[in-house]
């Protein structure tokens, strides 16, 4: 059984929960070792293998980690919430418990809202609604352009100190080039980032999943690799010549994948994200029609998703985010050309990027970095680390745990997941925001 608890957000300084007997880890220190872990208030307080050897402070909390992992809480910097405009599909309260459900402490949300998140008001709006709403933290980015129709830069000085951690015009792509330069050149200044939804439109115009064997099988319209490479390859040089911070959205081909690799040997400012679904699936998921499998960049081939896959290996992809995409019934359970792109993946995203251990393709620290202090520094928030002073934000995970994934039980408001029946390893038993448990199961 799970069980949510609405964050008061107004923790006493002397609150004190004292967690023990855990594995502790810090992705970004490497720590790795059985002990304890004090939260005074909002804050981590202390923590190491030999802290509570004397005993646990007078009148704390004590939680019995019974040797499961307590590590940094999860961050998801690509999450679509739907609010304002779409709430049918999903609200921040609803997405937030979904975030939390999945270990997630920390979201950026994109600004393709109705209206778009393009102004100081809206972005208020957004945080306001966070604040009263919301189980976890609600970041946001703004749109690189007004009404995200790429033809003027947004307020983005202003955007910024009102607390947008970037921009982005996600769900298009920034296609004009010199608009694209002077947003580059304004997060130099700026110090955000500009995140890219890598699509040229002209070569993808009409396609509904992969250019691939599958799609000429099923009689269906496909978006080659070169639309999100030569994107990608564009961007790389306007990002060179700005000195500007530039970050790929859920990359997907091994042609992005590879410049990307090239552009942080030169030294640029480049990162990158993926989606589960891009190293767990391929485009034969599509088959039979699958609409639940339609997103968008789509699925691609084996070999795409064994060059993601080597990209997180090697660190050329900073990091794993979702690209939660909630969806109504009858936005999906139509013919495929005519389907919404766009998966859910908050609750899934831990168990699925799991499998990246389990496997043994990568360490359990280098996984947890790619959901931990690596999506943070792309945003620039303080988050993600086992740090004295640092917030008490914290996910306590069950590795061995095994489940399926059945989309009834998700708690977003939507349950278009191609993941449905998937059994799984891995999962968030506890996740505490500021110092507060917002999420624990049985």
């Amino acid at each position: 059984m799970t069980h949510f608890f609405k964050p008061t957000r107004a923790l006493k300084d002397n609150h004190l929960v004292a967690y023990k007997n855990a594995r502790l880890i810090d992705p970004e220190s490497g720590l790795d070792v059985r002990g304890g872990l004090l939260t005074k208030g909002n804050l981590i307080a202390d923590f190491g293998a030999a802290l509570f050897n004397s005993g646990t402070p007078e009148g704390a909390e004590v939680i019995d980690c019974a040797g499961l992992v307590l590590c940094p809480g999860l961050l998801d910097i690509q999450v679509h919430f739907r609010e304002p405009g779409f709430e049918y599909k999903e609200t921040i309260e609803s997405g937030s418990k979904s975030a939390a459900a999945g270990g997630v402490t920390t979201v950026a949300c994109m600004p393709n809202t109705k209206p778009v998140i393009d102004d100081v008001t809206v972005l208020a709006y957004i945080h306001e609604r966070a604040r009263t709403t919301g189980y976890v933290n609600v970041r946001t980015y703004a749109a690189i352009s007004k009404a995200m129709k790429g033809e003027e830069l947004t307020e983005m000085a202003m955007l910024v100190d009102h607390g947008a951690v970037g921009f982005t015009d996600d769900g298009l792509p920034m296609m004009n080039a010199q608009l694209m330069r002077q947003a580059l050149t304004m997060s130099k200044e700026l110090g955000v980032p500009i995140a890219q939804h890598a699509e040229d439109l002209n070569l993808s115009h009409g396609g509904c999943m992969n250019e691939g064997w599958v799609a000429t099988k099923l009689g269906l319209p496909g978006i080659p690799n070169a639309s999100e490479a030569v994107i990608v390859a564009r961007d790389i040089l306007l990002a060179e010549l700005t000195g500007g911070q530039y970050h790929v959205l859920h990359i997907s081909t091994r042609e992005a994948v590879e410049l990307v690799r090239q552009a942080k040997k030169k030294g640029l400012r480049v990162t990158a994200e993926a989606a589960p679904h891009h190293f767990t699936l391929t485009d034969e998921a599509v088959l039979d029609y699958r609409t639940f499998s339609k997103m968008n960049p789509p699925l691609r081939a084996e070999e795409d998703r064994q060059a993601i896959i080597e990209g997180l290996k090697d660190g050329t992809i900073d990091a794993i985010a979702t690209d939660h995409a909630p969806h109504d019934q009858e936005s999906k359970r139509v013919p495929m050309e005519v389907a919404s792109f766009g998966i859910v993946g908050l609750e899934t995203m831990l168990a699925l990027s799991l499998e990246l251990y389990h496997q043994k393709l990568m360490p359990l620290r280098d996984v947890l970095a790619a959901m931990t202090y690596k999506p943070a520094d792309i945003i620039h928030v303080n988050a993600g680390r086992l740090k004295k002073g640092a917030p008490a934000d914290l996910a306590l995970i069950d590795l061995e745990k095994t489940w399926t994934i059945l989309n009834d039980d998700l708690h977003s408001k939507s349950k278009n997941s191609p993941f449905d029946t998937r059994h799984v390893k891995g999962k968030a038993t506890r996740t505490i925001m500021g110092g507060e448990t917002v999420y624990c199961s049985d």
